[in-house]
C-alpha cells in the first residue's frame, strides 16, 4: 500500500534493534512517503546518520543546533508531520514521553506535534514487564497514542521473551494502516462481545469460577472499535477496562446474567463474537448464609448452565456468529464438532498445552476454523491476534 506523499517523522533513541530503522526507512522511501529522521545522543552509538541522511535523502536531526550553528525549529518540524513514530522507544525515553521530561530536541519535537503518534518500544524482558513500563504505556495510551507492542523472541541478552522491536515490515503495515480508510471499515457493523469469566455463587463469600482474565475480550473490543464498529461489550468479572466511546460495556456476574444480557441485544446484531469463559455447571441449592466449615464432608450439587452459544446458533437470523474453543485434548476435532454442533460460523481455538496460550497471560496462540477453511498463527500478545482474528473476519463478512 502506497504512502505517497505522506509526511513522516521517526525519532530513534539509543536501543540495539535501531539498526532495523536503515531498513523501515529504505521501505518507507520506497512507499512514496517524506521521511525526516531525528536521532538521540544515544541512537548515534547504534546508527550512523550519514546512512541515515542517504536513504532518507534528507538531513538527520542530532540537535537544536546543527554542525553551521544553524537553529534547527522543532517547532515547525513538528508541524510538517502527518505522523510521527518513536522506534525504538527505549524504557528511558518512554518515560520522558510519559511524564513530559523535555531534554532533548526529540522530546522537543514530540512535545509540539499535533499529529498521530506511534510509539514502538523495544528493551530486554524484564526491563519491558517492569511495573513502571506497564504503567508508562498505559499512560502514554491515554494521551491516544498507538502502541505498536514488542514481539518474542531471542533478545540482545541472550534471553529470549517479550521486548524485541517490531520488525521494519510490521512497522509499515501499522502506518499504511494509520493512512488507509481500514479504521472505518467495521462502521456499519454492530458487534456483540463477550468476555471473561462468570462466577456462580455457592454462598454469599464462595463461588465457582475460572482463571479468565477477560483481555482477549476486552482486545477484541478495543480493535473492533479502533475499525469504526459499534460494539456491545458484555463482559464477567474483570479488572480489564474499556475506554472507547465506541464501546458499550455491560458488566455481569453469573451464566444466567450473561445469557439474559446477550439476548437483549443480540436480535439487533451484525457480528457476535463469544470469547467468554462461561461455567458450564452452577450450584443446585446457593445458601443464603455463608456455610460454615465442619469435620463432615460438604457436597454440591450441581446443575448445568444453559448454553449461550448454542442458544445463539439456534436463534441465528444472519448475523455472523464466532465461538472461542479453550480445548487441552484433541483439540482439533473438539473445536471442529463444536462449530458444527453449535452453528456457528467460525470458531477460534486455543490450547492450553501450548506455551503462552489461553488463561492468564498477555499472549495467545490461536487456530481459525469455519466450515470451510482453516488458518494457524503464531503466538502474539492478545492485541495482534485480536487484529488477525478480525482481519480473517472482515475477509468473511
Amino acid at each position: 500500500m502506497s504512502l505517497q506523499g505522506k509526511k513522516i517523522i521517526l525519532g530513534i533513541t539509543g536501543g540495539i534493534a535501531a539498526y532495523k530503522m536503515n531498513y523501515l526507512v529504505r521501505d518507507l522511501i520506497k512507499s512514496g512517503a517524506e521521511v525526516k529522521i531525528i536521532l538521540t545522543k544515544s541512537a548515534e552509538d547504534f546508527v550512523s546518520p550519514l546512512t541515515l541522511s542517504t536513504l532518507s535523502k534528507d538531513k538527520v536531526y542530532t540537535d537544536f543546533y546543527d554542525e553551521n550553528k544553524t537553529w534547527n525549529n522543532h517547532v515547525e518540524l513538528a508541524l510538517w508531520a502527518d505522523l510521527m513514530l518513536i522506534a525504538p522507544c527505549t524504557a528511558n525515553t518512554l518515560a520522558k514521553i510519559s511524564n513530559g521530561q523535555c531534554d532533548n530536541f526529540l522530546m522537543a519535537v514530540y512535545m509540539s506535534a499535533k499529529c498521530p503518534v506511534i510509539v514502538a518500544p523495544a528493551m530486554d524482558l524484564d526491563m519491558y514487564a517492569h511495573p513502571t513500563v506497564t504503567r508508562n504505556l498505559q499512560t502514554i495510551e491515554s494521551f491516544g497514542h498507538q502502541i505498536i507492542p514488542a514481539e518474542f523472541g531471542e533478545l540482545a541478552s541472550g534471553l529470549s521473551g517479550q521486548g524485541r522491536l517490531a520488525e521494519p515490515a510490521s512497522i509499515l503495515s501499522v502506518l499504511q494502516h494509520q493512512f488507509s480508510d481500514r479504521h472505518s471499515s467495521l462502521a456499519a457493523k454492530t458487534f456483540l462481545i463477550t468476555a471473561g469469566p462468570t462466577y456462580e455463587n455457592i454462598d454469599p463469600v464462595r463461588f465457582i469460577g475460572n482463571h479468565s482474565s477477560g483481555k482477549m475480550g476486552f482486545d477484541l473490543a478495543k480493535e473492533a472499535a479502533k475499525r469504526g464498529a459499534k460494539v456491545i461489550l458484555i463482559s464477567g468479572p474483570s479488572s480489564q477496562k474499556a475506554d472507547d466511546q465506541n464501546i458499550t460495556l455491560h458488566r455481569v456476574t453469573s451464566a444466567q446474567e450473561m445469557f439474559d444480557e446477550v439476548f437483549k441485544h443480540y436480535d439487533n446484531v451484525d457480528v457476535a463474537i463469544m470469547s467468554a469463559a462461561v461455567a458450564d455447571y452452577t450450584p443446585k441449592v446457593k445458601a443464603t448464609e455463608k456455610i460454615k466449615k465442619n469435620d463432615s464432608e460438604l457436597t454440591i450439587e450441581l446443575v448445568k448452565n444453559k448454553d449461550i452459544l448454542k442458544t445463539m446458533g439456534e436463534k441465528k437470523a444472519g448475523q455472523f456468529l464466532v465461538g472461542f474453543a479453550l480445548e487441552t485434548q484433541n483439540e482439533e476435532e473438539n473445536a471442529k464438532g463444536k462449530l458444527v454442533k453449535k452453528n456457528l460460523d467460525m470458531i477460534v481455538l486455543n490450547s492450553l498445552r501450548d506455551e503462552g496460550a489461553g488463561f492468564a497471560n498477555a499472549t495467545n496462540k490461536i487456530k481459525i476454523f469455519t466450515p470451510t477453511e482453516e488458518q494457524s498463527f503464531s503466538l502474539k500478545s492478545k492485541e495482534e491476534v485480536a487484529k488477525d482474528i478480525l482481519n480473517y473476519l472482515e475477509q468473511k463478512l
